[in-house]
């Protein structure tokens, strides 16, 4: 059983789509309610849409309280829900890298800390998406990357703590055909970071076959980072 959180479009979407289709049942969470009932009405039963946001501590709770009981525990768990709110640093844009910092990073710590006993008693695989901008910062990304670099140090600390119980993979996508640049609210950024994705970017669906093939391979061994970039992008 698969727990996708940001499932209501992107990665998030592809990915249920992809488990599912590979056997597992999934739990969809995600704010915007109604994308992920229509999602989970795709794969027939077995499927769960749960309104929850990963910044709000007790709607994880009650979620992971209905994974349990309805679907029987989490064996998969993917870290997805995020923020991609890139600009020049200035106090103007305060707000957005505060609601990064909640949604990419604690979020996600959040989240794993909630499901964290049931991956264990399943012998889960806890799947963090994390971004190429985790290994390589540039000009307008600062506070992004400092979120996903997190991801990455937070990642490799539960990799040793946690196995061989629970396997910890990192997945990190370069420019992918998502609805995140939408969200930028600076101008300029948005405008220039859109044509450059609209250039090379892979698809949703190419990520979410990294994270079937990932978590499906023999549990004596573990695809712990793998970085996924458009075959055109440079850097």
């Amino acid at each position: 059983m698969a727990v996708i959180t940001g499932a209501s479009s992107g990665i998030g979407e592809a990915t249920a789509r992809a488990l599912a289709a590979a056997g597992y049942r999934v739990a969809l969470l995600a704010r915007r309610v109604d994308r992920i009932d229509e999602l989970a009405a795709e794969p027939g039963e077995g499927a769960l849409a749960i309104e929850a946001d990963v910044t709000d501590r007790d709607s994880l709770v009650a979620a992971a309280e209905r994974v349990r009981t309805e679907l029987g525990g989490t064996d998969v768990l993917v870290n997805n829900a995020g923020l991609m709110l890139l600009a020049p640093f200035s106090s103007g844009q305060r707000d957005d890298y505060r609601r990064m910092v909640e949604t990419n990073l604690l979020g996600a710590i959040t989240t794993t800390e909630v499901f964290l006993d049931q991956l264990r008693d399943g012998g889960g695989d806890l799947v963090n998406i994390s971004s190429v901008a985790g290994r390589t910062a540039r000009p307008t990304n600062g506070v992004y990357a400092a979120t996903k670099w997190g991801i990455n140090g937070w990642s490799e600390s539960l990799r040793q703590e946690l196995q061989p119980e629970v396997r910890v993979t990192v997945i990190e996508p370069g420019a992918v055909a998502t609805e995140l640049t939408s969200h930028i609210t600076h101008d300029e950024t948005r405008e220039a970071t859109e044509a450059f994705v609209e250039g090379l970017a892979i698809r949703p669906e190419d990520i979410a076959d990294v994270i079937v093939f990932a978590v499906s391979r023999p549990r004596r061994m573990t695809l712990n980072e793998i970085l996924v970039r458009p075959t055109e992008q440079a850097g």
